[in-house]
This record gives structure tokens, C-alpha cells and sequence, in this order.
């Protein structure tokens, strides 16, 4: 299973927003770069992801799962674009980007480094030291 990092503004969806559409998710659309669109082809159904509130906050704030594989945004008038479908599975601790930073054994991570690609990928190592960061076990 591979793990990502989904970036989303509060005030455009949240995380109490994922929360509330429930087990039938929602597509997560309106990403216009064509590296986070690499990432999103490569996701399969059942991986996880931290859902990180950017801009305000910026922490991670929860675990969504992938629920739908790759097709096309039906708000992307080019048709370049896809999405995929996501959905609520645990909120977090907050982590926040100051805390990530923080950490050398987190100096690699894309967040670090390219914070402004809104779907990262996440290695296996980052995702257990971030859940630890929450308190929570891998």
C-alpha cells in the first residue's frame, strides 16, 4: 500500500467537511499540475493518505483512504485533468508543518521540500514517524 499527503484549504474543505460526506467519500478534484496528477494515477484503491490543511493551519489533521482510482475531473474543461475518490478515516492529532521541519528524519519529505504540490506521495517511512508525531501507532 502507498501512502500520500492530499493538501486542502480549510475554508475551501475541511476536514470536519470530509468527515461529513460519510462512507461514499468525495471526489477530490480542481488539481491543475500535472506532477500531482502523476501521483494520482498512481494511487490504487485502499491506499491511505494524510489530509493536511494548508494556508491557515497547516497541519495534518487526519487519514483518508482511496476509495475510486483515477478518471477524468469533470471540472476540467481541457480535459488533461483526473481525480480520484477519497474518504474519512481518522482524525489526527494535529502535526503541524513547523513540527515536520523539525524533525531531520523528515528533511527528505516532499512537503519539506515542495510544499506547494497539493498531492504528495509519502514513504512508508514518513508515514510511521508522522503517526508517531500524532500519537498514534503504524
Amino acid at each position: 500500500m502507498a501512502h500520500w499527503l492530499f493538501k486542502s484549504e480549510p475554508a475551501t474543505w475541511s476536514w470536519t467537511q470530509m468527515v461529513a460526506a460519510g462512507a461514499k467519500g468525495t471526489f477530490w478534484n480542481g488539481v491543475r499540475n500535472h506532477l500531482a496528477k502523476k501521483q494520482m494515477m498512481a494511487m490504487q484503491k485502499g491506499d491511505r493518505g494524510f489530509f493536511y490543511h494548508s494556508n491557515e493551519e497547516r497541519a495534518i489533521v487526519g487519514i483518508v483512504e482511496v476509495i475510486k482510482t483515477y478518471y477524468p475531473d469533470h471540472t476540467d474543461e481541457s480535459g488533461k485533468f483526473g481525480m480520484v475518490d477519497v474518504k474519512a478515516v481518522k482524525p489526527l492529532k494535529a502535526v503541524s508543518l513547523a513540527q515536520i521541519k523539525n524533525e531531520p528524519k523528515l528533511a527528505d519529505m516532499v512537503l519539506v521540500n515542495n510544499s506547494r504540490l497539493s498531492v504528495q506521495p509519502v514513504t512508508d517511512a514518513e508515514w510511521r514517524i508522522i503517526l508517531a508525531m500524532a500519537g498514534e501507532k503504524a
